[in-house]
């Protein structure tokens, strides 16, 4: 197989396939809280997205599409989200991370539902963010792009 038409098979595949990945990304994320999975998972995955779209179009792309100062605010959001939560705690009167004081609802339940999908979410895009900056800079450090190669299937 002629190696430029395998390039174009892979651009095409991840084209379509990205989205989905990013959008089970969220769905793990935002359902981390009632079911397997959670902010770390989800982050994972959604990382591998952008990996992913690095590899096949190459990390200067890559960072085209995500750049580095997205990346750094992503990583500090979430980092400020999940603290938001326990400070938020503990200026109400509980303790770090007591969801149950929260003052969002009516009851309790209802206050430690959102301050668990708050972490999620804070985890989730904090995770995300600093396996892309991982990969982007490994890949600056390996070389000044990723290089699509081939393969044995093109």
């Amino acid at each position: 197989m002629d190696i430029k038409k395998g390039t174009v098979v892979k651009r095409t595949v991840a084209r379509v396939i990205i989205p989905f990945i990013q959008l089970f990304a969220l769905y793990v994320i935002v359902h981390g809280d009632s079911g397997p999975g959670g902010g770390f998972q989800g982050g994972v995955i959604l990382g591998s997205s952008v990996i992913l779209y690095g590899i096949i179009f190459g990390a200067t792309a890559g960072r085209k599409w995500v750049a580095q100062s997205l990346t750094d605010v992503f990583s500090s959001i979430g980092v400020i989200l999940y603290a938001g939560v326990g400070i938020v705690a503990l200026i109400v009167g509980g303790n770090f991370l007591e969801y149950n004081v929260l003052p969002i609802g009516q009851d309790a339940h209802v206050a430690s539902h959102y301050g668990i999908f708050f972490i999620e979410v804070g985890v989730g895009i904090t995770v995300a963010a600093v396996m892309i900056t991982i990969f982007f800079e490994t890949a600056k450090r390996d070389g000044d792009d990723i290089k699509d190669r081939g393969g044995a299937d093109g």
